[in-house]
């Protein structure tokens, strides 16, 4: 061991000391400069019409992207972080602050990564994994297609958090199967991003894909009186989908290409476990039974029920039966997801209670009522921007009745307005708290923040040229006159 030792080539860092200690704690330069900004900035007045707990919300939700996409800290310690400072800077309580991990969505998280464990730990993923590459896999390409366009698909009829959820582990099983693992496959990112931006881009397209169009809806009713029909709503969104699914995918192949030549080796491979697997055993098929149950549930009673209660009961019902034990749960779910979207929720019902976000929101659309078509510009560019920070319901409830009483000033049709609004809401591509389906694809380890953000920036700027072409064009051909 000793020889060995030394036969390795010494390394002597001939550089200045200076500069081997500013290399060296490079990470605590940041941070102290992080500290003295956010410092100088507490102690400057708020803007005219923002309170100071509005104004403070602000700096630390900047700080907090700023970690966030550097990757300074975990994207759950800096949830926890933002989460403590919240109540030490006295913009909300900490009683108020902390009931946000009793949030619906952090329920629904934590319920599909359950589900999610269970059908990896009783193989019946792995089975579905089997069936699905025999059918489909004939080669990278159209495997990756295949996922792609079922999640989106599936995401016209059924929520898009569900679609996640139900595909992350046939995926995370067929990368498996073809001895692809952690962040140096290529072709595993493109997996298990073709989940995400095809949840994110069939999402919009119906009433079904999310609780985004029903709310917005429901508000536009109530404030004018008007509504849309299902067709109406379809007819809006599908022009910016179809054409949206076809670039999205050739993106995806162009920004990870695929590094996995034949996918022969790995069916001989399946081959040989599903003969070692034999027949379908008794605990496949009771979580097969429950997960097409939530899955229904989800479909026809989400809305009513909640997706996080459905959820929750799934779990209650996989213990019940005694399919799943807690020593798997520990093993298959990322605790540190759970943590970010907690925090992430947090900050978001900061920025809203404080006023912060509503005065972003008016900052940014003052002095253009005279260009209608200016105001459906900036206000989905705000829409798309706040919606990778958060919640795409926030971001509704926030912009929206400004929207609307723009549109009334203007003589503008409200429903341009909540289209404008809720349809890029449901375009978050870049950060895992922008939307579930996200969180569950950056929890496969595969992909590194910055390759979600780099690759959802594009698709981002994409999406939104897309609309307004839609906007400007097809919008008045279907009686939607800007």
């Amino acid at each position: 061991m000793g020889q060995e030792l030394f036969d390795k080539p010494l390394k002597i860092d001939r550089r200045p000391m200076w500069l081997i200690l500013a290399d060296r704690t490079f990470h605590y330069q940041v941070f102290a400069g992080l500290i003295i900004l956010c410092a100088v900035l507490f102690n400057l007045s708020p803007p005219q019409g923002l309170s100071e707990q509005g104004y403070h919300a602000m700096i630390l939700f900047g700080a907090t992207i700023f970690l966030w996409v550097s990757g300074l800290l975990p994207l759950a310690v800096t949830s926890l972080m933002a989460m403590a400072m919240i109540p030490l800077l006295g913009i909300m309580e900490a009683k108020k602050t902390y009931a946000m991990f009793g949030n619906e969505a952090v329920f629904f998280i934590l319920g599909a990564f359950i589900m999610a464990a269970a059908m990896t730990g009783s193989g019946l993923s792995a089975r579905l994994a089997r069936g699905m590459l025999a059918r489909f896999g004939k080669t990278p390409a159209r495997l990756a297609l295949t996922v792609y366009l079922l999640c989106a698909v599936l995401s016209f009829c059924m929520s898009e958090h569900a679609v996640a959820a139900m595909m992350f582990p046939i995926v995370a099983e067929i990368c498996a199967s073809l001895g692809v693992s952690g962040d140096r496959s290529s072709y595993g990112k493109l997996l298990f991003m073709s989940i995400g931006w095809g949840c994110v881009i069939g999402g919009i397209a119906t009433f079904l894909g999310g609780a985004r169009a029903p709310l917005a809806v429901g508000m536009l009713k109530e404030s004018t009186g008007l509504d849309f029909s299902f067709f109406e709503w379809t007819m809006a969104a599908i022009m910016i989908v179809m054409p949206l699914l076809v670039i999205g995918f050739l993106l995806l192949l162009r920004l990870f290409p695929r590094d996995v030549g034949s996918v022969d080796e790995g069916l001989r491979f399946l081959n040989r476990k599903r003969l070692e697997a034999g027949r379908i055993s008794y605990d496949e098929m009771l979580v097969a039974a429950i997960t097409v149950a939530t899955i229904l549930a989800w479909v026809f009673l989400g809305k009513r029920l909640g997706l996080a209660s459905i959820a929750t009961l799934a779990v209650v019902a996989l213990f019940t039966c005694r399919v799943v034990t807690w020593q798997t749960i520990e093993e298959y779910v990322n605790w540190g997801i759970i943590l970010m979207y907690g925090g992430a929720i947090a900050i978001a019902s900061a920025l809203e209670k404080t006023g912060a976000a509503q005065w972003l929101a008016g900052k940014g659309l003052a002095g253009l009522n005279d260009s209608p078509f200016l105001v459906v510009t900036v206000i989905s560019l705000t829409s798309l921007l706040l919606t990778e920070c958060i919640s795409n319901a926030a971001v509704i409830a926030i912009l929206l009745p400004i929207g609307i009483s723009l549109a009334k000033s203007m003589g503008m049709d409200p429903r341009v307005m909540t289209l404008a609004v809720t349809l890029p809401a449901g375009l978050a591509y870049c950060l895992p708290m922008g939307t579930p389906a996200n969180a569950i694809v950056y929890s496969s380890g595969f992909l590194k923040s910055r390759e979600m953000i780099v690759p959802g920036m594009l698709i981002m700027a994409i999406s939104w040229l897309l609309f307004l072409a839609s906007a400007w064009l097809v919008w008045p051909l279907i009686g939607f006159k800007i």
